[in-house]
This record gives C-alpha cells, sequence and structure tokens, in this order.
C-alpha cells in the first residue's frame, strides 16, 4: 500500500498483517475517490473514523488536506498508524485518537469540531456505517457542504439502512465488490 498522489506520492504505508483487523483500501478505489473529491481535499478538515493504517487520512494530507483525524478503537491499528504518521512526517497535520467512534464523535461534538469530509470503512458486517452516518447528522458535525463517504461490499444493505436518515445519497461508485456510497445531508 501507498501514498498515490499528492506531496508524499509513491510513499509505502506499514498495513497490519492480515485481514482478521483491516481490510487496506485497493489503490484503484482510493485512486478514483480521491479524483472525485479532489476539489473538497483543499484545505478541508477531514476524518477517517475507522482508519485502519491511515492510508485514507494521510492521502488526504498529501492532497492538500488542512487537518485529518484518524481514529480507531484497534491499539494495533493505531500502532500502525503512528508509524505511518513518522514515515511521511505529517505530524503537525494529523490527530490520532484511539477510541470507539461514538465516544471519539461525543468528543468532536463537545470540542465544536466539524468535518469537511468523513470516510467510514468500518468492518463490512455491521450497521456501523449508518449508525455512525446517523450519529454524525443528527449531531451536526458535518460542515454546511460536508460529505460522507462509505465503503462497502455491501450496497443495498447501506442503501437501506440509510433511508430513513437525513441525507442524500448523490453518487455511487462500484469497483468489483467494493462500492463507495457518497452522501450529503438532506435538504
Amino acid at each position: 500500500m501507498r501514498i498515490i498522489g499528492g506531496k508524499m506520492r509513491g510513499t509505502k504505508l506499514y498495513t497490519l498483517e492480515g485481514y482478521e483487523v483491516t481490510r487496506p483500501t485497493l489503490d484503484r478505489v482510493k485512486e478514483s475517490l480521491f479524483n472525485i473529491i479532489s476539489v473538497k481535499i483543499i484545505d478541508s478538515m477531514v476524518l477517517d473514523l475507522f482508519s485502519g493504517s491511515g492510508a485514507i487520512g494521510i492521502e488526504a494530507i498529501s492532497r492538500g488536506a488542512q487537518k485529518a483525524i484518524l481514529c480507531d478503537e484497534s491499539r494495533k491499528a493505531i500502532e500502525i498508524i503512528k508509524k505511518n504518521v513518522e514515515k511521511t512526517k505529517c505530524f503537525d497535520d494529523v490527530e490520532i485518537i484511539n477510541k470507539k467512534h461514538l465516544k471519539a464523535l461525543r468528543d468532536f461534538i463537545n470540542e465544536g469540531i466539524k468535518f469537511d469530509i468523513v470516510y467510514l470503512d468500518p468492518p463490512y458486517r455491521t450497521d456501523l456505517a449508518e449508525e455512525s452516518t446517523e450519529y454524525i447528522i443528527e449531531n451536526d458535525l458535518l460542515n454546511d457542504d460536508g460529505i460522507i463517504i462509505i465503503e462497502t461490499d455491501n450496497e443495498n444493505k447501506i442503501k437501506s439502512g440509510l433511508e430513513d436518515k437525513k441525507v442524500d445519497i448523490y453518487s455511487i461508485r462500484k469497483y468489483g465488490r467494493v462500492s463507495l456510497i457518497f452522501l450529503k445531508r438532506k435538504g
């Protein structure tokens, strides 16, 4: 796995061994993602909530994001994220948080932090993407033109789980068995 664009392009990143803890986003999915959101990246506030190796948030920094918060509840993932932040020397642009997703989101509310881009790539066979999306929207954690992106292998489950939420799906991109679902606040 590597950084595919921006000032850190080509830097190889560390990953966790095996897929029991994380599932790295494929380079072609990552490249498409960042092509789609390229105009939103510059000076943005990014949250990578189920961060794994930190690759999505670090890629955002490489491409001009102002700050990325990399959050994961796994201590092993946090160790890898720290190694990747050290390797890319983006200490000043990244905050690393070792907490469960809802605890982290509650803390952002208390700190008055809002995001331009939220990336959700939780374990696939859970309702964590839907739960996190609802919490983010209900607690006004997105800036006015902010977006949420969900990576999933079950597009229909996610779409069904978001039906009664206050979000609009404005794009879905499919890459093999992986889909990226792009959301914005309804209204």
